[in-house]
């Protein structure tokens, strides 16, 4: 019996995409996928997403790159213009699934510093229960102890809860801790999968 849903954050309920604030600065998705690729990599972003202090991370980034100082800056100086808005009908279809009586939560990777930014600006942010925020904690998914945390912390039980991503080593490790993780790939299809549970 499902009773709780927990959903990821980007790219389930936000559409952040660093290609937004650097394709138009290149002029080239190309150059903007080598800057991301080798530069300010996925990897490097993680480690904020982790609670390292921005400045912290920065600061070394341009000290291995200082003529990239300039691009390096803008990843979090112009953070909000990596975010596309909410995914195209989560807001509604969040407020049906309260509306038939299931308990929603949060648990999503971000650092403490920009989520401050988003949290304001995203209504769909204001219909979760609760929410644990890696960068916060300083643990992050796929991190079995962040799901054990928000479970202990939300006051429910693995075996009545669905949680949602748009990562598969995330769900893989939500599935692992008796969780029914279900890979995010659009709210049609999720609509469907949650029916059929």
């Amino acid at each position: 019996m499902i009773k709780n849903i927990i959903f990821d954050y980007g790219g389930v309920l936000l559409d952040w995409n660093p290609h937004y604030l650097y394709d138009p600065y290149f002029g080239d998705k190309n150059k903007a996928e080598w800057f991301l690729t080798n530069i300010c990599t996925y990897e490097w972003n993680a480690q904020h997403d982790n609670g390292k202090p921005i400045a912290e991370g920065t600061a070394e980034l341009i000290a291995e790159h200082p003529e990239r100082k300039k691009e390096i800056e803008m990843y979090y100086g112009e953070f909000m213009k990596m975010m596309g808005g909410q995914i195209p009908g989560m807001e509604e279809y969040i407020k049906q699934l309260k509306d038939k009586g299931f308990r929603i939560f949060g648990l999503s990777n971000w650092s403490v510093e920009t989520f401050s930014l988003v949290r304001p600006v995203y209504p769909v942010l204001n219909l979760m229960e609760d929410m644990v925020i890696s960068g916060v904690e300083h643990v992050m998914k796929p991190d079995p102890k962040i799901f054990e945390l928000a479970l202990q912390r939300f006051g429910i039980k693995a075996e009545e809860t669905v949680f949602i991503d748009d990562n598969p080593m995330n769900v893989a490790a939500a599935n692992a801790l008796g969780i029914r993780g279900i890979l995010f790939e659009g709210k049609d299809k999720l609509e469907k999968t949650l029916n059929n549970l």
